[in-house]
C-alpha cells in the first residue's frame, strides 16, 4: 500500500517536509501566546483569590489603587492578607526592557532568594535571568534612578525572573502611583469568595473588585493575544497546507496509471480511494508527531536563551493537540480525496492511456 511513497520519494519528502514546518509554525506560535497569558496568569494567582483593579481601567499597567485599602480589606472577615503590587517596565543598564515589580513587604517572600537579602528602601533583587545578563553587578539604573543591588532571587515566572523587584515605595517614586492592583488572599481555598468581593466593593466606589480567575478570563489583554496568535497560526496553518494539498494532487494525478490497472484487475473504486486516503494519514500522521517533538524542543531551548530573559515560554495544552491533529488529517485528506474520487470515475482505459 505504501510504495507510492517510494515510487514518488521526493514529491513524498517536499509533503512531509511542508506538512511538519506548518503544524510546527502553529504548535510554536499558539503555543507561545498560551505561555504568555499562563505566565501573566501565575503572576496574579500567587497569593491572590481577588484582584482590586482602578474602575474603568482595561490594563494594569494604567491601574492606580490606592494602597490605603489594604488596611480595610484585610480586616474583612475571610480575608487572610492582601498585597499591594505595582507592575512597569523600563531600560535597566544594557537591557533595553524589563519588568520592574514594586511589592509590599508581605509579598516579598514570594520571590526565592538565592543569594542576599530582601530590598529595602534604595536596593533592588534582580531575577535570575537579568542577573546573569548583567553580569550580577553591584548597583543598577531604574529609570535613571540608580539602586543597589541586595540580592537575586529565582521564579518560575519568566516575566519575573526576567525583571527586577523592588520596595512599593521606590515603585511609587517612579512610576507616579500608589499601587496597579491589590492581591486579597482568603483563609479558606475553599470559601465562597462573592461574599468578600462585595464586602470590598463597599470600601471604595473607584475600584474593581473580581476573583482572580473571572479577572484572567475577560481580561481584555489576554483574549487580544489570543485572537492575534490564533489568526497569524490559521494563517500559517493555511499557507502551508496549501502547498500539501497540490503536492498531493500532484502525487494523485501521476498515478492515474495505476490507478488504471487496479480498476481494469476489478479492484472497486472505493478501495483504491481507502488506500489513497491511508497513505495520506499515515504521512500526515509522521509529519504531526515530527512537527509536535520539534515544537517541544524548541519551546525548551528558547526559556534557556539569555537574550529573550526568559519571556519566552510555551504551553501546548491537551485542546491545541486534539485540534491540530483533526484539522491537519482534515487538510490531507481533503488535498487527497477530491483527485481521488475524480480519478476513480474515469474509464480505467482512459486513466491507463493518459498515465502512459
Amino acid at each position: 500500500m505504501f510504495k507510492s511513497f517510494l515510487r514518488y520519494k521526493y514529491k513524498s519528502i517536499l509533503i512531509l517536509i511542508s506538512a511538519t514546518s506548518a503544524i510546527a509554525s502553529i504548535f510554536l506560535i499558539t503555543a507561545l501566546g498560551n505561555g504568555i497569558i499562563s505566565m501573566y496568569a501565575n503572576m496574579l494567582k500567587t497569593e491572590g483569590d481577588i484582584i482590586v483593579m482602578q474602575r474603568g481601567v482595561a490594563d494594569t499597567f494604567f491601574s492606580d489603587v490606592n494602597r490605603t485599602l489594604l488596611n480595610p480589606i484585610s480586616k474583612i472577615e475571610g480575608v487572610s492578607s492582601a498585597q499591594g503590587v505595582i507592575v512597569g517596565a523600563g531600560a535597566i543598564d544594557v537591557v533595553p526592557i524589563a519588568g520592574i515589580y514594586g511589592v509590599t513587604q508581605n509579598r516579598m517572600s514570594n520571590y526565592t532568594l538565592i543569594k542576599g537579602t530582601y530590598p529595602k528602601e534604595g536596593e533592588v533583587v534582580l531575577g535570575d535571568n537579568i542577573a546573569s545578563i548583567l553580569h550580577h553587578p553591584k548597583t543598577i539604573d531604574l529609570l535613571g534612578t540608580p539602586f543597589h543591588v541586595s540580592g537575586v532571587y529565582k521564579s518560575d515566572i519568566g516575566f519575573e525572573n526576567g525583571g527586577v523587584v523592588i520596595t512599593i515605595e521606590d515603585a511609587e517614586k517612579l512610576f507616579k502611583k500608589s499601587a496597579s492592583f491589590l492581591l486579597v488572599t482568603l483563609e479558606n481555598i475553599d470559601q465562597d469568595s462573592d461574599l468578600v468581593v462585595s464586602d470590598i466593593k463597599h470600601i471604595s466606589k473607584d475600584i474593581e473588585v473580581k476573583s482572580t480567575s473571572e479577572f484572567i478570563d475577560n481580561y481584555n489583554q489576554f483574549k487580544i493575544i489570543r485572537i492575534s496568535s490564533g489568526v497569524i497560526a490559521s494563517i500559517s496553518f493555511f499557507m502551508g497546507f496549501l502547498a500539501i494539498v497540490s503536492l498531493m494532487s500532484m502525487m494523485i494525478n501521476d498515478r492515474r496509471y495505476e490507478f488504471g490497472i487496479k480498476r481494469a484487475m476489478g479492484i472497486s473504486k472505493t478501495t483504491i480511494i481507502f488506500h489513497v486516503v491511508i497513505e495520506v494519514l499515515a504521512i500526515t500522521l509522521l509529519a504531526f508527531s515530527m512537527a509536535y517533538g520539534i515544537s517541544l524542543i524548541l519551546l525548551e531551548q528558547l526559556q534557556h536563551i539569555e537574550k529573550f530573559q526568559g519571556y519566552l515560554s510555551g504551553e501546548i495544552d491537551r485542546l491545541l493537540f486534539v485540534q491540530l491533529l483533526v484539522g491537519s488529517m482534515t487538510m490531507a485528506v481533503i488535498g487527497a480525496l477530491i483527485p481521488a474520487l475524480i480519478a476513480a470515475r474515469i474509464d480505467p482505459i482512459i486513466l491507463i492511456n493518459r498515465g502512459q
